[in-house]
């Protein structure tokens, strides 16, 4: 019998599903570790486990050969040499939040091209000012969008922005989808890219090779007139590097829903500047049916390993997605 621990710390909807998959999983023998104790103790021959295994309990794990990750894109601790370099394959819940994230991104891209931001400091102000807007509304069906990582999620805004008409260039190192919708481009086509495009939507996890490269250089290469979007992870982009950009007129608006630093402080010039639209990393928040969803690509995978099968949504751990 195969033993499948839950690692802490627990959330209420995760905390049911050891019960669910124990009546679905007769192979399993299934246990929630409830402290560190308890993690430290059943970590010992397990087979499998959800959570994050800290670098102090990996090597307590005799028989572990498959780690689950609760999600997509964990913080930068989660994968520690000693995890890279061990033989357990890693998974996540990779293609949960695909429709709900970019039906996000594009309310960003259209309410930006509307003005949006002004005529909202002007409701507040209970005043009536149809000159709102500094620029010219932009009619999304003449722009050039410029998606940074076509993975599901970016697969998913890609489809909306190609039904809004828009021209869709997408930047990709793994090209996992079938992707008719746009243009494909690899990393070294950045640059030549930015100046073409009306709205850069990123939406690339956080990695060795993606940390920090959204800053000033970057910004300069677009358009005065053009938008930047970020959905994917706040460590992608120099904070300092866009307020700059945004002060100086370099590009004309934003819209982000991760920031280098989370929450935002208080104090922070982006909250004042206009043609900005900020959400506090929700995203994917509370999303209906997404915990169904992670359930049931679990379910599948224990399954998979059960039988002896290739697991889904393997994760490249060298790469950390």
């Amino acid at each position: 019998m195969l033993k499948f621990v839950f690692l802490p710390p627990h959330n209420e909807a995760r905390r049911s599903w050891g019960e669910r998959l124990q009546a679905d999983l007769t192979s399993y023998r299934i246990v929630t570790a409830e402290t560190e104790a308890d993690a430290r103790r059943e970590i010992i021959d397990a087979d499998g486990v959800y959570g994050w295994v800290p670098p102090d309990i990996l090597p307590l794990a005799e028989k572990l050969r498959w780690l689950h990750s609760p999600h997509i894109a964990p913080k930068a601790d989660f994968y520690y040499q000693a995890l890279i370099d061990h033989p357990v394959i890693v998974t996540n819940p990779r293609g949960t939040y695909n429709d709900i994230i970019a039906q996000h991104t594009l309310m960003y891209v259209l309410a930006l091209a509307r003005g949006l931001p002004f005529f909202m400091k002007a409701q507040h102000q209970k005043r009536w000012d149809r000159e709102a807007p500094r620029d010219e509304f932009i009619n999304v069906a003449t722009t050039t969008v410029l998606i940074y990582g076509v993975g599901g999620i970016g697969h998913e805004t890609a489809k909306i922005c190609a039904a809004f008409g828009m021209r869709v260039l997408g930047i990709d190192t793994r090209w996992e989808y079938d992707t008719p919708m746009l243009e494909k481009h690899a990393p070294d086509d950045l640059d030549k890219l930015l100046p073409e495009v009306d709205f850069v939507i990123v939406t690339v996890p956080h990695t060795p090779e993606t940390e920090g490269m959204w800053r000033a250089d970057k910004f300069r290469l677009m358009k005065k007139s053009a938008h930047f979007i970020n959905i994917g992870r706040g460590l992608t982009t120099s904070l300092d590097d866009l307020v700059d950009a945004l002060e100086a007129g370099v590009i004309a608006g934003c819209g982000l829903d991760v920031y280098e630093t989370e929450p935002l402080p208080a104090d922070h010039k982006l909250w004042s500047l206009p043609n900005v639209i900020l959400t506090p990393h929700v995203a994917g928040k509370d999303a209906p049916g997404v915990t169904d969803r992670q359930y049931e690509i679990l379910l599948e995978n224990m399954r998979r390993f059960a039988d002896g099968k290739p697991l889904i949504n393997i994760v490249d751990k060298r790469v950390w997605y």
